[in-house]
């Protein structure tokens, strides 16, 4: 039988909804105040969903304590008050809106967790706005 255990985690960042191909009006076209050339920020909640079988000798699925600290490293020291445009090296060649950002914390974290263990992103960018990776179903 497989357990899914949760890491929940909370990080602010700032980030503008930029296409560099398009004119600054169809910019603001489609992605309005999130165009904003002076960036606009949020405050993340981010849910790591990790689903296995669970270990017999250890009772757990994944040691949360060491989960805690691959998602502090892999992405909290990154992207935690940061410009995710400037500063986080995926993000100067994506655009950075919550599809993306849920796909790069996978992509980060997915090498850190054992091949076995299966893994899923949702993160929160307002408390109605939020995004799953990958997606169910």
């Amino acid at each position: 039988m497989k357990v899914s255990v949760f890491r929940k985690e909370h990080f602010n960042a700032a980030h503008r909804l930029f296409n560099p191909s398009w004119t600054d009006e169809k910019n603001q076209e489609v992605f309005g105040k999130c165009n904003n050339p002076k960036y606009h920020g949020h405050n993340y909640d981010l849910v790591v969903e990790i689903k296995g079988e669970v270990d017999p000798e250890t009772g757990y699925v994944i040691d949360m304590g060491l989960l805690s600290k691959i998602i502090q490293r892999c992405v909290l020291d990154e992207f935690d008050h940061r410009n995710l445009n400037e500063e986080v090296v995926e993000f100067k060649s994506i655009i950075p809106t919550a599809e993306n950002i849920a796909i790069v914390i996978w992509e980060r974290l997915r090498p850190e967790i054992e091949k076995h263990l299966e893994l899923s992103v949702t993160l929160y960018e307002t408390e109605r706005n939020f995004v799953r990776f990958p997606a169910n179903g």
